[in-house]
């Protein structure tokens, strides 16, 4: 089958649109000193163009405001709008409000998606995703122990179902009798995570919410969330492509800029050795995650469950050394707050953990290749070489024979 990424012209220019929209208004939101309320001020005429370009919100149908873009196209967007941290916000993608707008466009009723889905996708209010807990792994969401602006909670409702049927998906608004907001959790990623951009300790006391509350299906937890990761990780990845290729462009300027012993730097074997291979290993992630992009697009989010997987934590690799070349590269400097470097090298060390860890992604990757194979009969190896060279004598015998007779 013949792999295809290309995409129309018009769309091209929606993405060069995109480009030089990230390099002029929104990279400057980067270093902009001001509250949260300042923040939203500078920002709010942001969105609004993007909204008369019809770049917002671009995850979701066009009866939701969307687009209805296919994977590979949202990849090759969120590359753009991943360069920045603040890409995302100023285009409607953000999470997790984006993941829980798909759930609610998919599995709401229509009365949730008045209530949560249309002020959300309006930036009136924010939403958050509830699901890992503290005295349990948040890589095996079948230990999940909890009975069961707002948060979508993954709860068990079914505590005696098959492991996978026992989780549902509940939005709980933020004033329910019994939900506590204990704290905004401080984390390595620092202050990319103002505004309240991060993670929180929520403590679910007592909380009951109506019937209605329940998204899809009881003991749908596991499938509805399946929908919401699956094209949410190639996000990831091409959003973490933007950020390398940013780190890459900062690592060859200094290269060029920068003398050591007698010579510029992009003149020594070592970082010429550090450009080629951050030059390759972003190529083969790149796509990587387009083919991933692409089996999602002709044959569904399920049937691209290996790649999807292989993308994760090879993605999150290619981040990382990428940056950290760029920092080493640049020394002290790059070691400092006075470059976006250092920032990016915290928020890298993240994309190892959250969407699952890489452990977890490589189990899964060499479970499922394989299941492809199966063990060679007998004690020796496939290839075995004597035994292939007898098999071959019995096979070739008779012409063998036959050209011995007739000379």
């Amino acid at each position: 089958m013949t792999w295809d990424f290309s995409t129309e012209p018009e769309f091209e220019k929606k993405l060069e649109w995109m480009r030089r929209f990230m390099h002029d208004e929104v990279y400057p939101l980067e270093v902009l000193a001001v509250d949260e309320r300042g923040f939203m001020r500078a920002i709010r005429p942001l969105q609004d163009e993007v909204k008369r370009q019809k770049l917002w919100a671009t995850h979701l149908p066009p009866e939701l405001g969307g687009q209805g873009y296919g994977q590979v196209k949202l990849g090759l967007m969120h590359e753009i709008e991943g360069a920045s941290i603040w890409g995302p916000i100023v285009f409607g993608n953000q999470a997790p409000d984006s993941g829980n707008s798909e759930i609610l466009a998919h599995f709401g009723t229509e009365e949730q998606k008045k209530r949560w889905l249309q002020p959300l996708l309006d930036g009136k209010i924010r939403s958050a995703f509830s699901m890992t807990e503290p005295n349990t792994a948040g890589s095996d969401p079948t230990l999940l122990s909890t009975i069961a602006d707002f948060l979508i909670a993954m709860v068990v409702t079914e505590p005696k179902a098959d492991a996978y049927e026992r989780a549902s998906m509940i939005i709980v608004p933020a004033d329910t009798p019994g939900l506590k907001k204990v704290r905004n959790i401080p984390t390595l990623a620092g202050e990319h995570e103002r505004f309240g951009y991060g993670h929180a300790e929520v403590l679910y006391e007592n909380v009951r919410v109506a019937q209605e509350s329940l998204l899809g299906e009881r003991g749908q937890g596991f499938l509805i969330a399946q929908a919401r990761l699956g094209p949410g990780r190639i996000h990831h990845c091409m959003r973490w492509l933007g950020q390398a290729r940013r780190a890459f462009d900062m690592l060859c300027e200094r290269a060029l800029q920068r003398e050591a012993f007698g010579k510029k730097l992009a003149s020594h074997q070592t970082v010429q050795n550090w450009i080629a291979d951050s030059a390759a290993e972003m190529q083969a992630a790149r796509l990587m995650t387009l083919h991933a992009a692409w089996i999602i697009d002709t044959q569904g989010a399920s049937a691209a469950r290996k790649e999807i997987s292989l993308i994760k934590f090879y993605g999150a690799k290619v981040l990382h050394d990428v940056i950290d070349r760029a920092i080493q590269i640049h020394g002290s400097l790059g070691y400092s707050a006075d470059l976006p470097l250092e920032e990016m090298y915290r928020h890298a060390r993240a994309a190892r953990i959250y969407d699952g860890p890489d452990e977890v992604h490589r189990v899964s990757v060499a479970r499922q290749i394989l299941a492809g194979y199966r063990a060679p009969e007998g004690e020796w190896p496939r290839e075995h070489v004597p035994t292939r060279r007898e098999a071959s004598r019995r096979k070739f015998a008779a012409l063998l024979e036959a050209a011995t007779t007739d000379a």
